[in-house]
């Protein structure tokens, strides 16, 4: 059993850069390049193990075959998380995601919760987290309608290192300028309530979707979630009942166990670093990433870099 390396699927939407291409060296023919799904079994963009044993086969291919992969606390033999980079050139549309009732109910899919992670921001740059104040569904509504709803949100800066936990709910939007790392339910379910009046290739206005939007959104002012410190001085970024994101800062070798309960996921966000076990050493650069089986047993990272711990909840 080794870790197995991953190659992404891209999207192209509209408000995409080239930052994952000039940073980070992805080969895609789309451009703009907006999105790379590094770890994903969602039907809208597999994930493809690269080298090694099953090379060329997807990530939902080998965990179907392999269900003891993703450890005894995972439920249901899916992969509950997708994990992404995402550069916004531009600013993405006001959104919102439905939680797990809603989504199954509405659209045979998972709820969405998120993690942003800022890998970079340019000197300018927001994001829309939430509301300013208490507002109600139907305020919300006539504001959209009516455009001015940028009047209600809460905009903030973002620089590097920055972390926006973004629950079911929550109204929300990238600004242009940021560099993220997200790690989210296998879902890609999104309720879009603004768009600045952009249109898409088709030439018209995008559209939106202000019912359901609404319906799924927490109008209530934001309250954003405390960043907690590990017993050793980890920085645990984001945790909840989906998944349990640790901030890694390696400067020389840290030992890590993926035992029988979790698989492990990581994502290099800067820097260049070994996985060393007992019979592999995997090389990992900046914006790869690799699933690791639980029951991988005892791995060591050895390097100079920044990585995104993503587990299962225990």
């Amino acid at each position: 059993m080794k870790p197995l390396k991953l190659t992404p699927a891209y999207k192209d939407y509209i408000w995409g850069g080239e930052k994952l291409r000039s940073i980070y060296g992805k080969e895609t023919d789309l451009s703009p390049v907006a999105e790379s799904w590094e770890l994903s079994c969602h039907k809208d963009g597999y994930s493809v193990i690269f080298g090694g044993e099953y090379d060329g086969m997807t990530l939902d291919e080998y965990i179907k075959q392999n269900p003891s992969s993703l450890g005894t606390s995972v439920n249901g033999g899916e992969l509950p998380i997708l994990i992404k980079l995402i550069d916004a050139a531009d600013n993405l549309s006001v959104q919102v995601h439905p939680n797990d009732e809603q989504a199954r109910e509405w659209e045979g899919q998972n709820g969405k919760t998120e993690m942003w992670y800022v890998v970079s921001a340019e000197e300018d740059a927001r994001i829309v987290y939430g509301l300013k104040e208490d507002t109600t569904h139907e305020e919300l509504a006539n504001a959209i309608k009516e455009k001015r709803v940028e009047g209600l949100l809460n905009s903030v800066p973002s620089k590097k290192g920055d972390v926006f936990f973004v629950d079911a709910g929550t109204i929300h939007a990238i600004g242009k300028g940021n560099l993220i790392a997200e790690i989210q339910q296998n879902s890609n379910v999104t309720y879009r309530l603004y768009d600045y009046g952009r249109v898409g290739k088709d030439g018209r206005e995008r559209e939106l979707h202000i019912e359901k939007g609404v319906k799924a959104a927490n109008c209530n002012k934001l309250v954003p979630r405390e960043i907690t410190i590990d017993a050793d001085g980890t920085r645990i970024l984001g945790s909840c009942e989906y998944f349990v994101v640790k901030e890694i800062k390696l400067n020389d070798e840290k030992t890590f166990t993926a035992d029988e309960k979790t698989y492990h996921a990581l994502i290099v966000t800067d820097g260049e670093l070994d996985i060393i076990g007992k019979d592999f050493c995997i090389s990992m650069s900046a914006g790869e990433t690799v699933f690791i089986p639980a029951e991988l047993g005892e791995y060591t990272l050895t390097g100079k870099a920044t990585v995104l711990l993503t587990s299962n909840p225990i």
